[in-house]
């Protein structure tokens, strides 16, 4: 009986799907914000995002290690993409080959810089979602306060409240899926945006997209060792002191296009 419920629950948030599990999410207006959490969320305001495709699930470590074979540690600028020496790291160098270690091939890569985020994306021809948009994928256009509805967290939808490392495979909390049928949005990791952190209202003209090296880049969704007040949708972080040139391992990322890939 359990099995059949998963099914269904995965049939509900199947969303509109495009090629390679990557999600299509309409353009339109949306809320982005909230006024009753942490001052770097407000104010809410109104936002209008065009058409876009958003990854079903975030990037694994056995994604990430064939993205390392093909194009090595560093990026054209020097910036290490993997903190390949970190305790926390699941992907090893044996034999000059990168492999995810055992049994975490499925897990989501930890320790990727934002450097090898924006540059695993490029090379499979995506990029990383805007903040804006990835709110929008987690959020839907109803304000609700968690990508499955206002209900509170519970285990079935997310990994979260767990110990230190502690993630999951992806994919298996569908009863947690945005109503764009995206997994995963906030617990197991944290993920990189392309956006700077800057005050809100967003704006994409203001200069906060620009590709600046130096510059302080959102962090949304919540990680597995995160608290249940951290799964809500609207939080956003950065990060001084390890910055966007260090991985984490609470953070991972997925992969985004305004290329159209159609969808059923």
């Amino acid at each position: 009986m359990r099995w059949v419920l998963a099914v269904l629950l995965l049939l509900l948030s199947s969303g509109r799907v495009a090629a390679d599990g990557v999600m299509l999410v309409d353009g339109g207006p949306f809320l982005m914000g909230s006024d009753r959490d942490a001052p770097g969320e407000a104010p809410q305001h109104g936002l209008y995002l065009g058409q876009f495709y958003i990854d079903r699930h975030k990037v694994t470590n056995g994604e990430f290690a064939a993205f390392l074979n093909a194009k090595g540690l560093k990026s054209p600028e020097g910036e290490d993409y993997f903190d390949r020496d970190d305790a926390d790291a699941r992907i090893r160098r044996v034999a000059q080959i990168f492999r995810p270690d055992p049994m975490f091939e499925n897990h989501p890569a930890v320790e990727v810089s934002w450097f090898g985020a924006r540059d695993y994306c490029a090379w499979k021809g995506k990029r990383l979602p805007t903040e804006a948009e990835w709110e929008k994928a987690a959020r839907g256009n109803d304000e609700r306060r968690y990508p499955w509805g206002n209900d509170p967290p519970t285990p079935d939808r997310a990994v979260y409240g767990r110990g230190y490392n502690a993630t999951e495979p992806v994919g298996l909390k569908p009863a947690g899926a945005s109503p764009h049928g995206v997994h995963d949005m906030v617990g197991n990791l944290r993920e990189w945006t392309a956006s700077q952190y800057r005050p809100y209202p967003y704006r994409k003209d203001d200069g906060r997209e620009a590709p600046d090296r130096t510059a302080t880049r959102v962090v949304r969704g919540a990680s597995h060792d995160d608290g249940p007040d951290a799964l809500r949708v609207t939080i956003r972080r950065y990060y001084e002191h390890r910055g966007t040139a260090r991985g984490h391992h609470f953070v991972g990322f997925r992969c985004a296009t305004s290329e159209d890939l159609g969808g059923r």
